[in-house]
């Protein structure tokens, strides 16, 4: 019997006992008594570990070599995972600016849910009561605090070892980068490479950029009209790359009739598969 792992679901119960260095007798009885790994079962089929399993199991075995109770240890590292559409515990935190609560409540959700739901039912609604209150004055390190919190979250992603033609950029001036962020997390989900460049990239950058990739499709992100390059656009275009546009900052420039808008995260990751 194989004890490596299954790339395209996880790993076998003697895979992670030999991991943790700990029995599969106990792997398995925590399993049981705790509901700790691999939850559904098909008949048929090994309980297969994730890697969010995995990371939940090796802070457990941290906390009962230090002299925690199983119990304990348990109680002291499972976090609740929000409800979708239930963003007020990940704001009271926020608010309180406890990075290590809002930490945990973003990764909890991230590995029930993956990236889209993450991000569609989750960050942006809480973001977008972030904005609201700032309306009111303050909370600029609030957002701050989550954005950095977010995009940890999304870079514990593994990559895949592929090579990428599609390119993420920021135009240049805009500073905006965490949809973007999003976007490079769902696809790596996806087994898609992506080559990010983040916020701020210069027009000659992205030429740059699309000279050292054979066939490249690039997305532009702007989030406000001031940095919706037109311009940049166009240079993309010239080079020879597809181009697709995504942001708010896009809605009233006018672009070539091939450049595509994309409108939200499940429209992007079906325009670039």
């Amino acid at each position: 019997m194989t004890t490596g792992p299954d790339a395209a679901v996880g790993y076998p119960v003697r895979a992670v006992a030999d991991r943790l260095g700990v029995p599969v007798a106990t792997l398995r009885s925590w399993n049981q008594r705790y509901r700790l790994g691999p939850g559904d079962h098909e008949p048929g089929r090994h309980r297969l570990y994730t890697a969010a399993d995995i990371a939940v199991l090796e802070r457990v075995v941290a906390l009962v070599r230090a002299g925690a109770s199983p119990a304990s240890a348990v109680a002291a590292v499972r976090v609740p995972v929000p409800e979708p559409g239930d963003h007020s515990a990940l704001l009271a935190a926020a608010f309180a600016l406890d990075g290590a609560r809002t930490a945990e409540l973003l990764r909890s959700y991230l590995d029930r849910h993956g990236v889209v739901g993450f991000w569609d039912e989750l960050c942006r609604p809480a973001f977008a009561d972030i904005v609201d209150a700032q309306r009111q004055g303050g909370c600029v390190d609030v957002e701050h605090l989550l954005s950095w919190c977010v995009t940890a979250a999304l870079q514990a992603i593994p990559l895949p070892r592929a090579e990428s033609a599609i390119v993420l950029a920021c135009t240049g001036g805009e500073s905006h980068a965490l949809p973007l962020a999003a976007l490079h997390a769902a696809l790596a989900e996806r087994d898609r490479a992506a080559t990010m460049l983040g916020a701020n990239v210069p027009t000659e950058a992205l030429v740059d950029a699309t000279a050292r990739i054979a066939a490249p499709t690039v997305v532009l992100w702007s989030q406000q009209e001031s940095t919706a390059l037109a311009s940049a656009v166009a240079a993309c275009v010239a080079a020879g790359a597809r181009v697709f546009v995504a942001g708010p900052g896009w809605a009233s420039v006018r672009l070539p009739g091939d450049v595509e808008t994309l409108t939200g995260l499940t429209e992007a990751l079906t325009a670039l598969a």
